[in-house]
C-alpha cells in the first residue's frame, strides 16, 4: 500500500496551493479519505474527509477555504487550499480507512485511520 502526497511547498498568506495523493494497492477499497495537518509541538489534526458517496466534512479552521475531492476510482485525493493563513503551516498527511464511517463521529482521530503518506510540508508566511 502507498500513499504518496505532493504540491506542498511555501506560499504567502493569502495565497493558494493544491495537494495531491496518489492511492495503491488498497484492495479492501477507502470508505474514507483524509487530510490531516501537524504543525511543530501539536498534535495531529483532521482538516476534511470526503466518504466513499462523495459527501465531505471540515474542521472549523478551513471551512470555506479549503475543499477537498478525489477521482472516481479513488486512486487520487486532492486538497485545494486558498486564503491560505500562517496557521495552516504545517506537515500535511493524507490517510485513508476501509471501513471507517464518517457519521461515526471519528473521521478526525488519527488512529482511526489504517493507512498514511509520509506527509508533505505547507509553509504560509
Amino acid at each position: 500500500v502507498q500513499l504518496v502526497e505532493s504540491g506542498g511547498g511555501s506560499v504567502q498568506a493569502g495565497g493558494s496551493l493544491r495537494l495531491s495523493c496518489e492511492v495503491s494497492g488498497i484492495t479492501e477499497g477507502t470508505n474514507c479519505m483524509a487530510w490531516f495537518r501537524q504543525a511543530p509541538g501539536k498534535s495531529r489534526e483532521g482538516v476534511p474527509v470526503i466518504d466513499d458517496n462523495g459527501v465531505t466534512t471540515y474542521a472549523d479552521s478551513v471551512k470555506g477555504r479549503f475543499t477537498i475531492s478525489s477521482d472516481n476510482a479513488k486512486n487520487n485525493l486532492y486538497l485545494q487550499m486558498n486564503n491560505l493563513k500562517p496557521e495552516d503551516t504545517a506537515i500535511y498527511y493524507c490517510a485513508a480507512d476501509p471501513r471507517l464511517s464518517l457519521y461515526g463521529g471519528g473521521w478526525s482521530r488519527p488512529r482511526e485511520y489504517t493507512y498514511w503518506g509520509q506527509g508533505t510540508q505547507v509553509t504560509v508566511s
